[in-house]
């Protein structure tokens, strides 16, 4: 819809209800009575459909006069959020009340910062570059999958028939997406002239 080069279509929205639909099965009915402060959750979804169209707008740099490299979207992106989370910050963490953390939670973070946050945002916006918003927004429906799958593996949390059908569902989602997999279907279906 808001790019030339990536249209919507069929596949890509059966892909996308699939998704959505994994994720809901994969969190289950749980979440809806978490507790969770309404606020809360309206800042969670808020920022999956900011992920959402930042990869719609930020592919918009592709069609300038004079394209802009990955690195200057990327550095660019997380200074604009991280000016504008900075009041955030300052009124609702008052970080001058807080004690200084140690230098294992310094180091941590500075990790997250380097590796987790400004890798993660040049690898996005090279791939974006390459593939494409849908393609590029297929990880997000990873996420959920990975934190279950890290949760049972590293912390003993507890598999059920919910989280295996959601990641299944969210499977078929990213094959609906991605049209490789249909395509080859046809191709064993359809006999050879």
């Amino acid at each position: 819809i808001l790019t030339q080069d990536d249209k919507l279509t069929v596949q890509k929205l059966t892909g996308v209800a699939l998704g959505i639909a994994g994720v809901a099965v994969l969190v289950g009915p749980d979440v809806l009575g978490s507790g969770a402060p309404v606020l809360a959750q309206l800042a969670i979804l808020g920022a999956a459909f900011s992920y959402g169209l930042g990869g719609v707008w930020s592919r918009r740099f592709k069609a300038l006069e004079t394209p802009l490299p990955v690195t200057a979207i990327a550095v660019g992106q997380l200074t604009v959020s991280t000016l504008l989370m900075l009041p955030l910050m300052l009124v609702l963490d008052r970080p001058w009340a807080m004690e200084v953390p140690g230098l294992p939670a310094i180091l941590s973070v500075i990790g997250l910062a380097v590796v987790s946050t400004a890798l993660a945002y040049i690898l996005f916006f090279r791939i974006l570059d390459l593939a494409g918003p849908t393609n590029v927004s297929l990880v997000t429906f990873l996420i959920p999958v990975s934190a279950t799958g890290l949760g049972w593996a590293f912390l003993s949390e507890r598999l059920g028939v919910g989280e295996l059908i959601g990641a299944l569902l969210i499977g078929a989602g990213l094959a609906a997406m991605d049209g490789r997999l249909l395509r080859w279907l046809r191709h064993q279906v359809t006999p050879n002239a």
